[in-house]
């Protein structure tokens, strides 16, 4: 009978109007415990279905989500980090009365994007991986109600986020460092259009400028396994350094690559660590020494801020929450 039944034939079984049954079904409050409890007991009964387009027409709302990243699809597929957000995302969408959709731009130069947020076709967005450049992204933003994942690249005060604490995740890495008897310390960032880019260099240079030590090469490695790799090779035609910081794990993987290539030990010639504890971390040899970031809590806590927002309440403007030290073999 799926797909058959109507809210007339539910009514009917229930003994109550038509009107009792749609408010039962939309969660309202204005229903008496028995008029909704014979109404459940028919809906299970008769196993209906409400008709989703008639709701989302009634109440005005798509009762759609949508998670934007502003990658290309290369990165997207290539980063864990990504998947395992997403399924953070989808976990508690999953609970409520929302779909989710996913949309994959680097850019929106022909302005599809912006047009499909702005046809009503969502409720709300989650950002995930912004730059500074993605001004596509602010308009979004002017739209539908948006929570990013990381530190608006913008600036934007009023924004609601949900981010880890990159400048102290990348303080205690190189803190490590120091601890395991390093000086010349280098390091591999993310790009710095990226507001967690900016902030683990920031957290690279506080840990040393407290140890008093000089900071060493900086490379850019665009928080990809080849992009770390260029960077090492980068870094290498300097005077050597004892160990590398590297802000993401992928990174690392790259640099750790060329390291070996050259001949070089990790961690017994250069010590290596990086961010993000991703299956990268655990896929190389040797395995990494690492900063977990939270990545499925954290895309769950975006999706409760964004439900929360779209209810309408009032959720912290950020949600930070902590790194944590995973010590292994390449450091």
């Amino acid at each position: 009978m799926v797909g058959s039944v109507t809210i007339e034939e539910v009514a009917r079984i229930a003994g109550v109007s038509r009107s009792t049954v749609s408010r039962v079904v939309n969660g309202s409050p204005a229903v008496s415990p028995e008029a909704s409890e014979a109404v459940r007991q028919a809906i299970e009964s008769l196993n209906y279905v409400p008709n989703r387009a008639a709701r989302s027409l009634a109440s005005s709302r798509a009762l759609a989500i949508a998670v934007i990243i502003p990658e290309d699809l290369h990165r997207f597929f290539g980063d864990p980090f990504f998947a395992s957000t997403v399924s953070g995302i989808n976990a508690a969408i999953a609970a409520s009365e929302y779909v989710l959709t996913l949309a994959i731009a680097s850019n929106d130069p022909d302005d599809k994007m912006i047009g499909y947020v702005r046809s009503g076709s969502i409720d709300g967005a989650i950002v995930v991986s912004h730059h500074a450049n993605d001004t596509f992204v602010e308009r979004i933003a002017a739209a539908v109600p948006v929570v990013y994942g990381g530190r608006p690249a913008s600036g934007a005060t009023d924004a609601y986020y949900v981010d880890i604490d990159n400048a102290q995740g990348a303080r205690d890495a190189v803190e490590y460092l120091i601890g395991q008897g390093h000086r010349s310390i280098a390091t591999i960032t993310g790009p710095m259009t990226m507001a967690a880019s900016v902030d683990r260099l920031e957290g690279y240079r506080q840990a040393l400028a407290a140890a008093r030590l000089r900071p060493g090469a900086v490379a850019d490695g665009d928080f990809t396994a080849e992009g770390g790799a260029a960077a090492m090779r980068s870094i290498l035609t300097g005077k050597r350094p004892d160990a590398v910081f590297v802000a993401s794990d992928l990174m690392a993987r790259g640099a750790i690559g060329v390291l070996q290539s050259a001949g070089l030990r990790v961690p017994e010639d250069i010590a290596v660590i990086g961010f993000d504890d991703s299956p990268v971390a655990t896929g190389v040899a040797p395995m990494l020494t690492t900063m977990r970031q939270p990545s499925h809590e954290q895309g769950e806590r975006m999706a409760r801020v964004l439900l929360d927002v779209l209810e309408g309440g009032k959720p912290p403007h950020a949600t930070i929450m902590p790194a944590e030290l995973i010590v292994r073999e390449s450091a």
